[in-house]
């Protein structure tokens, strides 16, 4: 699957995080291209991109390695429906 991208969303369960700032350091990552704080059953959603669901595991087994990290759940884009740019006139909040 050479330059195809393959998304991913993982949701990351992980102690402490609720009044730092510690998700940020997942911006260390090159591959995770966002980090959302969310509510919920989960701390943290990131979205990454790999070339294959063997350079998705890997990604997730370096989140297992940080000892904060409690659990995650991955789901797997198999096709993008809807991607668009900022649309003019929307206010960011």
């Amino acid at each position: 699957m050479t330059g195809k991208r393959f998304p991913a969303f993982a949701h990351v369960n992980a102690t402490g995080w609720s009044k730092t700032d510690a998700p940020m350091r997942f911006q260390k990552m090159p591959e995770v291209e966002e980090i959302h704080s969310v509510t919920g059953d989960t701390c943290t959603i990131l979205k990454a991109c790999r070339q294959s669901a063997r350079g998705t595991e890997a990604l997730l087994a370096r989140l297992y390695a940080r000892p904060d990290v409690l659990s995650t759940k991955c789901h797997v884009a198999l096709s993008t429906c809807l991607k668009r740019p900022v649309q003019a006139g929307i206010a960011p909040h």
